[in-house]
């Protein structure tokens, strides 16, 4: 399979489905072009409802369409669902439990010329903050399918967080996905990278480097940050007692701090975060801003070398 966005990939899965289960709809808030959902617009045209530039009323809509037994996927970019209809989120969807999908496209720095108004750098601190809300981000174009039927299965709110830029594949068309689990690519007793998103690819890249510096790695992709899968993480802390968490979005609520968060109150071990520091960002092509803000295979060599020499002075206490 050739190289594919997660957006692209999100669109077809919608088509998939919506062949399948006729309770399937999907609102769009003009960006329908962007999102790829016009996929679905054009297999089902009956089915979807394009509300224009109104992203809180498409919340409004999708909650009362799902009072009616239906199963509304909601698209538009990730800065939107998370900041500009988050109150509509947590009043109409989440506080009902109520089964609507939300899908934010063009997450972290992906957007790229299109600069900090468009880079969504803090919708899973904001989505995992909200009672009930599952957070999921796919790294492939067949993680994304299998998401999205899990997502449709499950029965309450969901957040799907994708990217703008094509990605290699990483897993087969067999793979399962289940909510709640990591998947581990590597193998390793060294230190331990848990990345989702694009973040995965970078950590796949990186292994090598650090391969040949000596370092055993264990690589656990983390496609669901809420709810997150302690197991995994606690086994990994205790055999490696290093942890470097990879996300595209600030270190503050995301991915890493989820981890941290199980680290501080169930398993002593050395961790650090690769993620964009408490800033805006600025535009720019994703390469280079992978690079300014410490996200390039360099800086997740360098996190990972710099973990292991705390864990190894460290005596004592957790060293972190």
């Amino acid at each position: 399979m050739n190289d594919l966005s997660t957006r692209e990939a999100y669109g077809q899965a919608l088509v998939e489905l919506g062949a399948e289960k006729p309770d399937v709809v999907v609102l769009e808030a003009d960006l329908a072009k962007s999102t790829r959902s016009i996929l679905f617009r054009e297999a089902f045209p009956d089915r979807f409802f394009d509300v224009g530039v109104a992203e809180q009323n498409m919340i409004g809509i999708a909650a009362g369409l799902a009072c009616m037994g239906l199963v509304p996927f909601v698209s538009t970019l990730a800065i939107f669902v998370s900041q500009r209809v988050c109150n509509q989120v947590y009043v109409s969807v989440a506080y009902p439990a109520l089964n609507v999908k939300i899908v934010g496209t063009h997450c972290g720095l992906q957007p790229g010329g299109d600069g900090p108004t468009h880079q969504s750098l803090n919708d899973v601190a904001i989505m995992r903050s909200i009672p009930g809300m599952i957070v999921i981000e796919p790294a492939d174009a067949p993680e994304v399918r299998a998401v999205v039927r899990a997502a449709y299965q499950h029965k309450g709110p969901v957040y799907i967080r994708l990217g703008r830029n094509p990605v290699p594949v990483i897993f087969g068309l067999d793979y399962q996905f289940a909510i709640g689990k990591a998947v581990m690519l590597h193998g390793g007793d060294d230190v331990t990278l848990v990345s989702s998103g694009a973040m995965t690819h970078q950590a796949l890249a990186a292994l090598p480097a650090l391969e040949d510096k000596g370092i055993s790695v264990r690589l656990l992709h983390m496609p669901t940050i809420k709810p997150l899968d302690e197991g995994a993480i606690i086994q990994a802390a205790r055999e490696t007692r290093a942890v470097v968490t990879l996300e595209e979005h600030s270190i503050l609520g995301g991915l890493g701090g989820a981890v941290a968060e199980v680290l501080a109150t169930r398993c002593c071990a050395s961790q650090a975060r690769v993620g964009v520091s408490d800033t805006f960002a600025e535009s720019g092509e994703t390469p280079q801003l992978f690079e300014k803000y410490r996200l390039s295979v360099d800086c997740i060599v360098q996190a990972a070398t710099d973990v292991l020499q705390r864990k190894a002075t460290a005596a004592g206490g957790c060293g972190r």
